[in-house]
């Protein structure tokens, strides 16, 4: 039972003309854990709530249930055996760490990645990006009851899945972004296959418009829940389509260009109404940029050519001394590296900077407070987090 004088301040005992419209008797708050294993939580973490009947009165957001520690272990390995590891920092989308780890060790190193190259990096951060983001769709809509939705985008999703198969043999963890460039170019007939998996996924989507958006139970529940002021965004370090949907038109792949994104023809997509249906209508519309992306880049990649720089013997690689700093736009927002080098074999310190952190920390801990418990679910998943991405 928690300390009900604590909260007492939000709920005074009297009203102004006087009369008594709480009973210090009876009222009680009480502690409520979600997770850490729960459907209503994006992963191994937990929420305590403090609650005063349905209503949200107090939120913690509690991690430790990994113990992973990607950061300390990439100390005690060479720059090639980070390669391998760095992926199972965000499981839905491990691309963004691979290509942030070789991007900083490539510009420390000099190395100069092939055209080729680049366009397949392009390509394989866009058809991650649509994956993760099918997944997440499935995940907001099953938290308010809508399960059938998540079944066609994952559905598809798996369709990509199989597209990542054709290209690297792995369908979650790809590693195909080492260090220099890639492991491979697309193999015959992938335009054509690429194309049809596209299309099954703006199908999908018409179906989830009809199911979802178009639905008066999702709206009623979801207009208004979780609303992110703009002066917010950067006081709690929010980013990517959390920010985005509160009218703040942060994209690195717009404000700080990399790989082949120049030569892309695409807008950021923004809203205004900064509450949990803005962001789930942002990212549906993310979805069909990132198939419209995919598209460009199937148009403009060369189908052969080199693909990977030469490197020196990779198990006894020593990169010069120095620091750099590299971004990325993931689903979630920004994602960076920072990676300092002493000369020797071994990175001396590598920092990851995902988004998670802020938004299912500070940000999560803020909303939450006067929320209904049984939004809680769709509220902390409409700001789409990894539990791995915070315990680095």
């Amino acid at each position: 039972m928690a300390d009900k004088n604590k909260y007492r301040e939000k709920f005074p005992e009297k009203d102004p003309d006087g009369s008594n419209i709480i009973d210090p008797e009876s009222h009680k708050f009480i502690k409520v854990w979600q997770g850490p294993q729960h459907p209503g939580i994006t992963g191994n973490m937990s929420l305590e709530l403090i609650l005063q009947g349905d209503e949200v009165m107090h939120c913690k957001t509690h991690v430790g249930y990994l113990h992973r520690g990607f950061e300390k272990l990439m100390e005690r390995r060479r720059f090639i055996q980070c390669f391998p590891l760095v992926c199972r920092i965000a499981v839905p989308e491990p691309d963004f760490n691979e290509y942030c780890l070789a991007a900083t060790l490539e510009e420390l190193a000099g190395i100069k990645v092939p055209e080729a190259a680049k366009w397949m990096r392009t390509l394989i951060l866009e058809m991650s990006r649509l994956t993760s983001f099918l997944m997440w769709l499935g995940g907001q809509s099953g938290a308010f009851g809508l399960g059938v939705a998540g079944q066609w985008t994952n559905y598809v999703r798996d369709l990509m899945l199989d597209r990542f198969e054709e290209i690297s043999g792995g369908r979650i963890y790809r590693m195909h972004i080492p260090p220099g460039g890639v492991r491979g170019l697309t193999p015959d007939g992938f335009r054509a296959r690429m194309e049809e998996t596209l299309q099954a996924v703006e199908a999908a989507m018409k179906d989830v418009d009809r199911t979802l958006f178009d639905n008066a139970v999702f709206k009623r529940r979801t207009v208004g829940l979780g609303y992110i002021p703009p002066e917010m965004v950067d006081a709690y370090g929010v980013t990517g389509p959390n920010a985005r949907a509160a009218g703040v038109p942060k994209d690195v792949r717009r404000d700080h260009p990399y790989l082949k994104y120049p030569e892309l023809d695409f807008d950021v997509i923004t809203g205004n109404d900064s509450d949990v249906y803005t962001r789930t209508d942002l990212r549906r519309k993310e979805i069909l940029l990132s198939v419209d992306l995919i598209r460009q880049i199937m148009a403009k990649m060369p189908g052969s050519g080199e693909y990977m720089a030469k490197l020196p013997n990779v198990l006894h690689w020593k990169i010069p001394r120095g620091e750099t700093y590299i971004r990325a736009e993931c689903t979630r927002g920004e994602y960076g590296f920072y990676t300092v080098t002493d000369g020797s074999g071994y990175p001396r310190r590598i920092n990851v900077r995902g988004p998670s952190y802020t938004h299912a920390v500070a940000l999560m801990e803020k909303l939450a407070v006067d929320c209904n418990i049984a939004d809680v679910a769709g509220l902390m998943s409409s700001l789409h987090t990894y539990p791995p991405e915070i315990e680095r």
